[in-house]
């Protein structure tokens, strides 16, 4: 407990969570003028993103029905832009991922976090691209300015990216770097970048005319910060999203409503991705290990104190 006590207690939170602070300020600034709509996120919900990696499912009962923490808004997002007047909507999102122990060293994983989730309605990859690599520039220009004292305080010169963000494709990466590219490729990189086409879970969109071709991606920070922001097109075609359900063997039946109304020809096609907050921070902030950037750590595998 006492190290607990002494982790809430350390100097350095001050000014990590004042850049915190200035860092979703300009995120909401920025959301605003771009005429993206906020919305309030969903904790509790019949099906969530199903995560085809390995992971420990969190589930309460209430009232007879079965509900799961919320890994991610994905499902909500794209039924959220059913609305006919809503075209751009985003949310700060908490996610529970009861991810494995072996996660524990990595430095920038928490089975407890939250990210803004952003989705887009009739936009391509190349739409966010850009909207992101505003949205980024416009974060990092803002916390430079009002954090400069904090900033300096905990070491750290922010380097301001140079856009367009590059981007690369998986494959090309793989062929240079080998199967730990994502890794290498943070790791000598001196701006955040783009690395597309990820085979992933059954929601993000498949070329018909490629197949084996995804038309996904993740942002990526450098200097070996790893994963920033992972995203995608979407499918909105039932047969398509049930095909691909099938393929990676996920459970169709929590998704049963959202299946219906997809059979229904409803669900728009969308483009959009979630950006980690305390990932974002940690790379703001320079610090070695996630748990530095939260108050109250939520580290795969770690005893919970408070």
């Amino acid at each position: 407990m006492q190290a607990a006590i002494s982790h809430i207690r350390a100097e350095e939170h001050s000014n990590i969570l004042r850049v915190q602070s200035a860092a979703l300020k300009a995120i909401h600034d920025y959301m605003y003028e771009n005429r993206v709509v906020q919305a309030m996120p969903i904790i509790l919900s019949p099906a969530t993103d199903p995560l085809n990696h390995h992971h420990f499912d969190a589930k309460v009962e209430y009232y007879g029905q079965k509900l799961n923490l919320t890994k991610s808004m994905i499902i909500h997002k794209q039924l959220s832009l059913l609305n006919d007047g809503i075209d751009r909507i985003y949310f700060m999102s908490p996610n529970v991922r009861l991810e494995d122990a072996k996660l524990r060293d990595s430095g920038r994983h928490l089975f407890e976090f939250t990210q803004v989730d952003i989705e887009f309605k009739n936009k391509s990859k190349g739409d966010f691209f850009k909207f992101v690599d505003g949205m980024l520039a416009h974060t990092f220009k803002f916390v430079s300015k009002e954090c400069a004292k904090e900033l300096e305080a905990l070491g750290r010169d922010l380097r301001m990216p140079k856009l367009p963000l590059r981007v690369y494709e998986s494959e090309e990466l793989m062929a240079e770097y080998g199967k730990d590219f994502e890794k290498t490729a943070s790791e000598k990189a001196k701006d955040p970048f783009w690395i597309t086409n990820f085979r992933r879970e059954f929601y993000d969109r498949e070329d018909k005319q490629r197949k084996g071709y995804f038309h996904n991606y993740d942002v990526f920070w450098p200097e070996g910060y790893g994963e920033a922001l992972s995203g995608g097109e979407r499918e909105w075609e039932h047969d398509e999203i049930v095909r691909k359900m099938r393929e990676r063997k996920t459970d169709t039946k929590p998704f049963d409503t959202y299946l219906k109304v997809a059979s229904q020809g409803l669900i728009p096609k969308t483009v959009g991705g979630g950006l980690g907050i305390e990932r974002m921070v940690r790379f703001m902030t320079g610090r070695k290990h996630i748990r530095e950037v939260t108050m109250f750590p939520r580290v795969p595998g770690e005893e919970i104190i408070f």
